[in-house]
Parts: structure tokens; C-alpha cells; sequence
């Protein structure tokens, strides 16, 4: 039975919605990435109370070895990288001039960086495959929980940009583009400098900015 961090149970999600998500997987005979005790690290990793950018991803990666519960990151091992991640460190590299020298993006969640995926499983080999599964109620939750003071949210992909009207409160940075999938890199994604620009909005803030490139 999956149970949600101790940090976030209090959300309506874990008695309302995941239960019957946790029967549903108990009860799937393809193989579930993540690994489903990685499937919530990235609320493992950053309590409510330490969030201080949110990037919120799709579905994890469909390919096995790749997702580990972190929208975007992989194990360090992984190569070649994703070609969503690929992208996203070219972006990085425009944008800062340096890039992470693996995938594992775990460094960021450690400084306050929520990598949050609209669906948190997938069937292997078959991307969106648990879309109807009722993850997307979480998110609503989780940025609702978020909205109590300002923070800086990023949203890549049209599934992401539709939980901007989930954000209340004044003062967030939000920042909505293309997702940086090579569908749609191209299309708003590169150049969009969002990580200058959430560092800049930090600072501003008078906290502190993230170390996006070297773990």
C-alpha cells in the first residue's frame, strides 16, 4: 500500500484518492516505473515548509532505469540522457552557461526545488498509460498547500500550465512554456532563460538562489 510522506498526509489525497490508486497498482501486470518506493521522493525530499520553486513535469519517464520519482531527473549512471533533459540542460547552458554533469537532479530538490510530475507512475514502455489512474488530483492539493505565501512555479507543458488556475495568493513568480520535449522544445521552451529568471525572482525575494549546475 503506498502511503504519502508524513510531511504532506494531511492533504485530503492521501485518504480520498490514493487508496484506490495503491489497488489499482497492486493490481497492474506491466511493469511500474517508478520502482513504488520512489514513486513519492519528490515530496520525500522537500517537506511543504521548504519548497521554494516548483517545477511540475508530465509522467515520469517510460523507459526502465530512467524515472526515480523526480519529474525530469535520472539516476546519474544514465546515458545518453533523456531527451527531455537533454534539452532542458541546453537550456541551462544558454541560460547560465554550465549544466549538471549527470541527470540526477536530486541536488535540486535539496535546496528547496519540488520536481513534481502531474502523474506520478507509468507503465513501462507506454507513456501517459496511468493517466486515468486519479493522480491528477494531487497537484490541485499540493499548490493549494503552496499558495500560503510566495513562491516561484514553473509549469512546462500544457498538462502542467492547466493547474495555473490552482494558484491563489499574490506575489509567485509563475512561469508557463512549451514543455521541453523535442515535440515542443522549439516552440517556446528554449529561450525561455527560466532559471535566471526564478534565481533573479529569489533574489529579489531575499533568499537565496539556486545552484542549478554543480551538485
Amino acid at each position: 500500500m503506498l502511503k504519502m510522506p508524513p510531511a504532506w498526509d494531511h492533504l485530503a489525497f492521501a485518504t480520498e484518492t490514493l487508496p484506490g490508486i495503491s489497488d489499482k497498482l497492486d493490481a497492474e501486470k506491466r511493469e511500474v516505473l517508478p520502482p513504488l518506493d520512489q514513486v513519492f521522493s519528490a515530496l520525500d525530499a522537500c517537506p511543504p515548509d521548504q519548497v521554494k520553486v516548483v517545477i511540475l513535469g508530465q509522467d515520469p519517464y517510460p523507459t526502465p532505469g530512467h524515472a526515480h520519482g523526480l519529474s525530469f531527473s535520472v539516476a546519474p549512471d544514465v546515458t545518453p540522457l533523456p531527451r527531455s533533459l537533454n534539452n532542458i540542460f541546453k537550456e541551462l547552458c544558454a541560460d547560465l552557461g554550465g549544466a549538471p554533469p549527470n541527470g540526477d537532479l536530486r541536488f535540486w530538490a535539496a535546496q528547496g526545488v519540488l520536481l513534481l510530475n502531474d502523474v506520478l507512475t507509468v507503465p513501462a514502455g507506454e507513456p501517459r498509460g496511468h493517466r486515468k489512474l486519479g493522480w491528477q488530483k494531487l497537484v490541485p492539493q499540493v499548490l493549494d498547500l503552496l499558495s500560503d505565501k510566495p513562491r516561484a512555479f514553473v509549469l512546462w507543458g500544457n498538462d502542467a500550465r492547466s493547474h495555473a488556475k490552482h494558484l491563489h495568493g499574490h506575489g509567485h513568480l509563475i512561469l508557463e512554456n512549451a514543455h521541453p520535449s523535442p515535440l515542443s522544445a522549439r516552440r517556446g521552451f528554449f529561450g525561455s532563460r527560466p532559471f535566471s529568471k526564478v534565481n533573479a525572482w529569489l533574489r529579489d525575494q531575499g533568499q537565496s538562489p539556486i545552484n542549478w549546475t554543480t551538485p
